[in-house]
């Protein structure tokens, strides 16, 4: 079983942008020390549900930072960037960091970002596809050329090569955010592997993953392929000696960030959106996943994995809104967890 955590770079009330983004690097840093396997980070624009703007870039900084720890994107929202570039960037990372960096990838949503970028709705609503299979050819083939709706361009060289790397690891793996059958079949058909959201249980996750084979069975992926997958199921974790302090830690601080981030988001045309309510969404995500003591932590991780045949976890772990607090759930999830999984 690999566990990591999922750092959003929450901004909480009261909390400024920079002490957002200083306890994410920080609970990073503590992943590592505390034997985790995985840092993964979310990706947002314009809102303080999170800070981080740019997953890649961060990334950067983190696999610059640790000497271990695997560091994935989760996600880079490939509507709002030009495929190629994002390949050249993890690229780079890929062979510069010894083959550390995993490369999540989904569509976002139809907020105001896509008027920003330039890329407009229509990236948003169709052209994902066309952008993630540009981003999978520029990482394994040695020349790439577009001629599709969104991109066209004459071949050129892929420089660098994720091949290249010194440490004959391939390419850097590239994993899908998948919300939806299509986002599923998508995937599927692909061979690339799902993460999948905090917001459904181990229900509705174990059937994405046979859903998931298949498709990727009817597209003719190789077996083994399909048998060793690697989906990764997001969730929240919480330590504390009793469960019920632990329930209190996230029911007194996440709705205030979650009603705060959620209600930012602007969508792109005006279309009417619907917010989870904040405190009913953090009572649901502290029954579907490890909020309580660390056996039960460990026991609900042991059951999702055995329910869903999903072994990667990316945990968000900064719940409390507290640097101090988030340190110390990170350190007790690598030292009182993590020892009781097989």
């Amino acid at each position: 079983m690999r566990v990591g955590s999922f750092v959003l770079a929450a901004q909480f009330p009261g909390q400024g942008q920079g002490e957002a983004l200083h306890r994410a690097v920080r609970s990073a840093e503590v992943a590592e020390e505390a034997g985790l396997d995985t840092v993964w980070l979310a990706e947002h624009h314009f809102v303080p549900y999170g800070t981080c703007p740019s997953a890649i870039t961060l990334a950067a900084q983190l696999l610059g930072r640790t000497r271990r720890i695997r560091v994935g994107t989760a996600v880079s929202v490939l509507p709002t960037v030009h495929p190629v570039a994002l390949g050249e960037q993890a690229a780079l990372l890929h062979i510069t960091s010894g083959g550390r960096l995993s490369l999540g990838v989904g569509r976002g949503g139809p907020w105001v970002d896509l008027e920003v970028f330039g890329s407009g709705l229509e990236a948003y609503e169709s052209g994902f596809p066309e952008s993630l299979d540009l981003l999978v050819r520029w990482l394994n083939e040695p020349s790439v050329a577009a001629s599709g709706e969104r991109f066209g361009f004459r071949e050129v060289p892929v420089v660098p090569r994720p091949s290249e790397s010194l440490t004959d690891t391939g390419g850097p793996e590239v994993v899908v955010a998948c919300t939806s059958q299509a986002s599923v079949r998508l995937a599927a058909e692909r061979g690339l592997p799902m993460l999948l959201g905090m917001h459904i249980g181990d229900e509705d996750k174990a059937d994405m993953v046979g859903l998931w084979r298949r498709y990727a069975r009817a597209a003719g992926v190789d077996g083994e392929v399909i048998a060793t997958a690697g989906h990764v199921s997001a969730g929240v974790c919480q330590i504390a000696d009793r469960r019920s302090d632990a329930v209190e830690t996230l029911t007194k601080a996440m709705p205030g960030w979650l009603k705060q981030g959620l209600d930012a988001h602007v969508t792109v045309d005006g279309r009417a959106r619907k917010m989870r309510d904040p405190v009913a969404y953090t009572e649901l995500l502290c029954e579907l996943h490890p909020v309580g003591t660390p056996g039960l932590c460990a026991d609900r991780l042991s059951a999702t994995a055995e329910r869903t045949g999903i072994e990667r976890f990316a945990l968000l772990v900064e719940g409390s809104g507290d640097l101090a607090a988030t340190e110390e759930n990170v350190r007790r999830l690598g030292t009182e967890v993590l020892p009781q999984l097989c």
